[in-house]
């Protein structure tokens, strides 16, 4: 942390931290980011969900600053004009596909706003439907939607199929795009510029905050690219012991309310000492 303990900026993850398990925002959540608020601490959340699928929470959390969609791929304002994008090149998107599919994994396209699949029944469709609360276009052929492509999303309920072709395609095309498990049922393939280290070096960038001065909040393993670039980084309970050792510090479980004791004891629980000290 920087060595006044001075916290700025928290960047949170979405699933597995800020929600629930049922993808709820709790109160104690809401009021948390509001005391930030009210503490001069500024607030942002990133995920592998694309931008529209966080709008439903940019009003209940009053965010102002950039929201970082796809892991970085794509940075919008809460009213979604696009202020930067980072794309896969339609080649590495092509292998992509193909390994997923060899590796008999349902793969999804995201192109700006659109969510792209081949079969409307298939594992975690509806689920993330209700997730980002709009619906996936179903289309005959996928490998014809490659120009402008957010992300590339390998899925499937065979955890280890899915953690040993993310191995696979950080063996492939690591120097040339970005493979990691969002979710342990979903390896997510972006620009090799987006990941999460990526976003907060760009909101420290845009928002001329020291990345010492920034804590990060998340729980699976791409969450660890944004706890290196911070002066504070919070692991979540429920995130895996591996993440957990990446982390300045753990707190309770997504459906323990550990987001909020997490701001609240880490965050304004330094902002009070120092008030105090």
């Amino acid at each position: 942390m920087a060595r006044n303990g001075k916290i700025s900026l928290v960047l949170a993850d979405v699933d597995g931290t800020l929600v629930t398990e049922e993808k709820i925002l709790t109160e104690r959540a809401r009021a948390a980011v509001k005391a930030l608020h009210r503490a001069g601490i500024r607030f942002a959340i990133t995920s592998g969900r694309p931008p529209l699928g966080m709008g439903m929470l940019f009003d209940p959390l009053d965010i102002e600053t950039p929201i970082a969609g796809f892991n970085g791929g794509l940075f919008v304002d809460r009213h979604l004009a696009i202020l930067e994008q980072k794309t896969v090149p339609p080649d590495v998107a092509r292998q992509a596909i193909d390994l997923m599919r060899a590796r008999s994994l349902d793969t999804w396209v995201y192109s700006g706003n659109d969510w792209l699949i081949t079969k409307a029944v298939a594992p975690h469709v509806a689920r993330e439907a209700w997730t980002v609360k709009f619906q996936p276009k179903v289309v005959s052929d996928i490998g014809e939607h490659l120009q402008q492509v957010a992300k590339i999303v390998g899925v499937s309920d065979d955890l280890d199929r899915v953690r040993r072709c993310e191995a696979e395609a950080q063996a492939a095309f690591g120097q040339h795009a970005t493979a990691n498990r969002s979710q342990p049922y979903y390896l997510d393939v972006t620009n090799k510029d987006a990941n999460k280290g990526a976003v907060a070096d760009y909101l420290a960038r845009h928002l001329g905050v020291p990345e010492e001065e920034i804590a990060t909040i998340g729980d699976q393993q791409n969450d660890v690219l944004m706890f290196k670039r911070s002066g504070l980084s919070i692991a979540m309970g429920n995130a895996s012991d591996e993440v957990k050792a990446q982390a300045t510090a753990v707190t309770a479980s997504y459906n323990d309310e550990g987001f909020a004791k997490a701001m609240e004891t880490f965050v304004l629980g330094s902002v009070r000492q120092q008030a105090h000290g």
